[in-house]
């Protein structure tokens, strides 16, 4: 069994784990868990992401408990299943579909994962840089799989729900070095119905929009109901050779051309720079580097990237960072 120091990073060391103890059928066992953080040991988000690795591959688990600091987690098999799990808060679904997306790589039929909690919150991707960012990379690299939405969840209730359908897959390197032109930045708003009135989600596109007047700006708005107000911006840039997202949340009392300036800054950040997907994407793009190889280049060197590759590594495999002045490149 493989033992890991959680204590170094966050949920992404449990998730990672997780995904690689279930495609490998290796144990593993991870002490310390978020012991850095103010509020350590296992969160709701973190045991809703478990829960659904482990029925996914019949594990045996220990201390899946909420604010546990040990872990223990023993797969068998991958099989397909039909999965349910709440996180029962806000909590990132977007975080919980990451660890489960690539044991596609692993089925033999196709399965269904329904995930309920947050869609849109802070600290995690929103749902719709999961849709339109990440998601048509792990198409393109043959990921085989759906995402369909039955609703949305902003914080604090939640109570958003999405169904990820896994179909057998094989990997392809993935090859992201050079971005090229920009296509173009696609705009994703969404705000929940009482902030119709005021507009909201058109804001906040059109604000956006009116920020980028030399790039074609493709816009979505929509309204959708839901337990908790709130509001999303999501910005896909869709480059000749690489995608990246950029992404602010809505705010009582934040102007809605606030929100845009803000997922606009992070854009124009990352046009100046040379990566050809955004910081967010490097590390989540590490699980699918060390199945299948490829070359990843990426605007900066993260923390994320090196807790990600440290735990990658302890399940056998091997990623190098290569640190190139404004870029890195992860190449596995």
């Amino acid at each position: 069994m493989h033992e890991i120091d959680g204590a170094a990073g966050g949920g992404q060391i449990v998730r990672t784990a997780v995904t690689l103890s279930a495609l490998s059928g290796e144990g593993v066992r991870i002490e310390n868990i978020r012991g850095d953080r103010p509020n350590e040991g296992l969160r709701p988000q973190h045991l809703a992401a478990v829960e659904a690795g482990a029925a996914l591959c019949d594990a045996t688990v220990e201390g899946d408990e909420r604010e546990a600091e040990t872990l223990e987690f023993d797969p068998g098999d991958v099989e397909a299943d039909d999965v349910t799990v709440d996180v029962g808060t806000a909590g990132s679904v977007s975080l919980v579909a990451d660890t489960v997306l690539p044991l596609a790589t692993a089925l033999d039929a196709e399965a269904s994962v329904t995930i309920t909690g947050g869609t849109d919150v802070a600290w995690s991707p929103p749902l719709d840089y999961l849709r339109y960012v990440k998601s048509p990379l792990l198409l393109g690299a043959g990921l085989d799989i759906d995402l369909s939405v039955g609703s949305r969840g902003f914080y604090p209730v939640g109570g958003g729900e999405i169904e990820l359908t896994l179909r057998p897959s094989e990997l392809e390197p993935i090859a992201l070095t050079e971005r090229g032109a920009l296509r173009r930045v696609e705009v994703y708003s969404v705000a929940t119905e009482e902030l119709e009135d005021p507009a909201v989600a058109g804001r906040q596109a059109a604000a956006a929009a009116e920020a980028l007047p030399d790039v074609p700006t493709p816009t979505d708005v929509s309204y959708v109901e839901a337990e908790s107000t709130g509001s999303a911006l999501v910005l896909a840039a869709v480059y000749e050779g690489g995608r990246a997202g950029f992404t602010a949340l809505g705010e009582a009392g934040k102007p809605s051309e606030e929100v845009a300036a803000d997922a606009v800054a992070g854009f124009q950040e990352f046009h100046d720079g040379a990566g050809a997907v955004d910081r967010h994407l490097a590390d989540q793009l590490m699980i699918p580097l060390a199945l299948a190889g490829g070359e990843v280049l990426a605007p900066e060197h993260t923390d994320h990237v090196e807790t990600n590759r440290a735990v990658i590594e302890t399940f056998g495999y091997e990623l190098t960072v290569d640190d190139r002045g404004k870029a890195v490149l992860i190449s596995g």
